[in-house]
């Protein structure tokens, strides 16, 4: 069973989840079956994957009552703005097939399009209807985060952003722990990049656990959320193993040390793809 972290709004989050991302929307409601069915109880999606069909599809066959399952989506770039926010949820709920999320996101800041101060207060406004429990922000930096909280006095009790041992983001994680904000791992396993680096094949070989195991492991123990993604049943299965080992003082001190800001994914500073 996966250990949950607090949320800034009394609620609690599954610490690790099972993300979306590139899962082919002909398969996602069977692959997310089988991943609650082994035991995963958080699905992240979003409108932008295309598979939010298939993620309500594998919520219902999963036979788990709609409470236990933690379901989180996000708002994408072109629906910013609060009267197109709005509309964009409502979209997404009907395409989910569902009357609420556990966790509503706005995908990427666009700070271009400025527009996300808008879709801020259009979250605000979801969860005051209950059309969201919880709401958030992935991919926003210091200065958005900053902002809207301002502007608005809502603290995000989220933000999912890009993280793994060569893009370790400690200022950004600093900032959320001051603000009750929890921090969730995106592309947790940095697609491969530091399977083979010295400090994850001797954790590896100390606990006879699997690079990505290591990795995941090394997330959790940061305090991060975390949503890896697997197709296969066994992939599943390895990336639910995280919980029965512990990584030493000493192989936390060497992971850190890979740190180069490295990304696999884009700037959030400058992203505004619609």
């Amino acid at each position: 069973m996966t250990q949950m972290l607090p949320l800034n709004d009394g609620r609690s989050i599954p610490q690790l989840g099972f993300g979306l991302w590139q899962v082919p929307a002909a398969s996602t409601a069977e692959t997310t079956a089988t991943a609650l069915r082994l035991g995963y109880r958080l699905v992240d999606g979003a409108a932008a994957y295309g598979n939010d069909a298939g993620q309500g599809e594998g919520i219902r066959a999963s036979g788990l009552p709609r409470d236990d399952i933690f379901v989180t989506t996000k708002i994408w770039n072109s629906d910013q703005g609060f009267d197109k926010t709005l509309r964009a949820a409502e979209a997404s709920l009907k395409r989910l097939a569902l009357d609420h999320v556990d966790l509503l996101l706005i995908h990427w800041p666009c700070p271009g399009k400025d527009l996300y101060l808008d879709t801020w207060r259009a979250l605000i406004r979801l969860r005051e209807e209950g059309r969201a429990r919880s709401i958030g922000v992935s991919n926003f930096q210091e200065p958005q985060l900053t902002r809207i909280i301002g502007e608005t006095g809502v603290t995000p009790a989220l933000n999912q952003v890009e993280i793994n041992p060569r893009l370790q983001q400690p200022v950004l994680r600093a900032f959320h722990a001051k603000r009750g904000i929890v921090t969730q791992s995106w592309t947790p396993l940095g697609q491969g990049h530091s399977f083979d680096a010295e400090p994850i094949r001797a954790a590896a070989r100390r606990t006879g656990r699997s690079p990505a195991q290591v990795i995941l492991r090394w997330h959790i123990q940061i305090g991060a959320a975390v949503i890896p993604r697997s197709t296969r049943e066994a992939g599943l299965r390895e990336n639910l193993g995280l919980f029965d080992f512990t990584l030493t003082e000493a192989e936390m001190a060497t992971i850190a040390a890979l740190d180069e800001g490295q990304r696999c994914g884009p700037d959030p500073t400058r992203f505004e793809m619609d």
